[in-house]
């Protein structure tokens, strides 16, 4: 509880957010799912006066697709923020994305011991 004419206490984790976003309002996770890929779009420069964080994303996604949630990790920024700096980036075209990758097919039993023992009787 604060005392009379003391403020609450704001951490600096949301400051830094809030700072970081200029205080927008953030996307929806419509917009960039978490599992959405995106990477530089080719013959594009840094934008001018660009913040530590795009730089940050730029040299990330300099080297190919990242998911929107490995970003956000890396960089260690809330995911809505850096979902919010990779729609810019988008919007301005110095982003590509593509949708998340299909979810990974179940395979019998079966099918997978016929696999290894067709690779141990290649290795024997």
């Amino acid at each position: 509880m604060t005392a009379p004419g003391e403020e609450g206490s704001v951490s600096s984790d949301f400051v830094r957010s809030y700072v970081i976003t200029g205080g927008r309002s953030l996307p929806s996770s419509d917009d960039l799912a978490l599992h959405t890929l995106v990477t530089l779009a080719p013959e594009r420069t840094l934008p001018l006066g660009a913040g530590p964080e795009v730089t940050a994303i730029w040299d990330l996604c300099a080297g190919g697709y990242l998911s929107v949630a490995e970003v956000a990790g890396h960089l260690g920024l809330p995911v809505g923020v850096a979902r919010l700096l990779l729609t810019d980036l988008f919007e301005q075209g110095h982003l590509l994305h593509r949708a998340e990758p299909p979810r990974a097919q179940n395979v019998d039993r079966a099918t997978l011991e016929k696999v290894l023992h067709g690779l141990q009787s290649l290795i024997s």
